[in-house]
């Protein structure tokens, strides 16, 4: 489990708007944070070998995707400003996320396996008191029993909060304060259908419901570990799948609850690509291909976070470009990994802020 540290949930005690503001930066840096290590994961795999995994990953980016833009929205709402082009403010793999408590979970780039899973995707997005399952399979192994209850988490301030506490304290925060603190006209809010879960947000309803869908597309809720707005389960729950190499199912004989199923999540290991762990572009042999498609790569993730930063700050019509340049990483990112573009050699993208090509 991650805790957000108490000094990022501090701003939020002083009871105004400006600590609320300075919450959901805090909170936009954080969602940020955890998409380059799940894509780095999800480039890695051999879609033709791991497409269930895959595709998982590829919902869980594309949510968290989705909960950026709503904490963006809320905070534009609130007449705030997200910042998402300060290179100062982006994250080094390897590291802890920001604003998270000194000495925890150290996130990397790492290739997909079941260990990383297991050990740093579940940590992430882990909920105070997960739920456990029994096995509705007698065959499957390593499926605790279900509990009967469980308590839901308070979410006071004084110590550190896990992320779902932290956006529990922004709720309360916004509610507090009440709708006079909005903006009286629609201020630049950014929705699609590319990301139906993003709203528009224009008062206290609509910044309450964004962050209840952020909550429980990431942890679920108290007794399922489903999605309260969608028909999947929480990016919690979808990567405990993984690791189980189960899914979960509603078992009638458990009066609904979910429980291990016999429907498998096949893994290869075989079909991951070789690519390095936590990549740097100055590891790259100079004057190489690898490290001049690496610095490529950089220049449009540096592109794309620009380009997001004029898109909730009123540029709306920068969208269509960012879908274009999300676009063009993914294929950087694979033509990298399996070497079409690096003369044979391994590598992978590092996710540095690179404001023009360089070698």
């Amino acid at each position: 489990m991650i805790l957000v540290h108490d000094k990022v949930s501090a701003p939020l005690d002083a009871g105004d708007l400006s600590g609320v503001r300075q919450a959901l930066q805090a909170a936009i840096q954080l969602e940020h944070s955890t998409i380059p290590p799940y894509l780095y994961a999800l480039y890695s795999l051999d879609l033709g070998r791991n497409a269930p995994v895959a595709e998982t990953l590829r919902s869980v980016v594309k949510e968290e995707m989705a909960h950026l833009a709503l904490a963006a929205n809320i905070l534009s709402a609130l007449g705030g400003t997200p910042v998402l082009d300060d290179p100062a403010l982006l994250p080094r793999y390897p590291g802890q996320l920001p604003g998270t408590v000194e000495h925890g979970l150290v996130v990397g780039l790492r290739p997909f396996s079941i260990d990383l899973v297991r050990d740093t995707f579940l940590a992430i997005e882990q909920p105070e008191h997960p739920l456990k399952f029994a096995s509705t399979d007698p065959a499957a192994a390593n499926t605790p029993d279900a509990p009967d209850a469980l308590r839901t988490a308070d979410g006071t301030g004084g110590s550190p909060l896990t992320i779902g506490q932290f956006y529990r304290r922004i709720a309360a925060a916004i509610e507090a304060l009440g709708d006079g603190v909005f903006a009286t006209a629609t201020r630049n809010q950014v929705t699609s259908t590319l990301l139906p879960d993003v709203i528009a947000v224009t008062n206290v309803a609509t910044a309450c419901q964004a962050i209840g869908t952020i909550i429980s597309q990431g942890e679920g809720t108290s007794s399922t570990p489903a999605e309260v707005t969608g028909s999947g389960m929480a990016h919690y729950y979808r990567f405990l799948e993984i690791v189980h190499g189960r899914r979960l199912v509603q078992d009638p004989s458990l009066r609904g609850r979910y429980a291990w199923g016999a429907a498998a999540v096949p893994f290869d290991p075989a079909g991951v690509y070789r690519v390095p762990v936590d990549p740097r572009t100055a590891r790259y042999p100079a004057g190489g291909r690898a490290r001049r498609a690496c610095a490529a790569f950089n220049n449009s993730y540096t592109c794309l976070l620009k380009t997001l930063h004029a898109t909730f700050n009123g540029d709306g019509g920068q969208f269509a470009t960012a879908v274009g340049l999300m676009m063009s990483l993914q294929e950087q990112a694979i033509d990298m990994m399996t070497e079409v573009t690096t003369g044979g050699v391994p590598a992978g993208p590092s996710f540095e802020w690179q404001p023009a090509e360089a070698d």
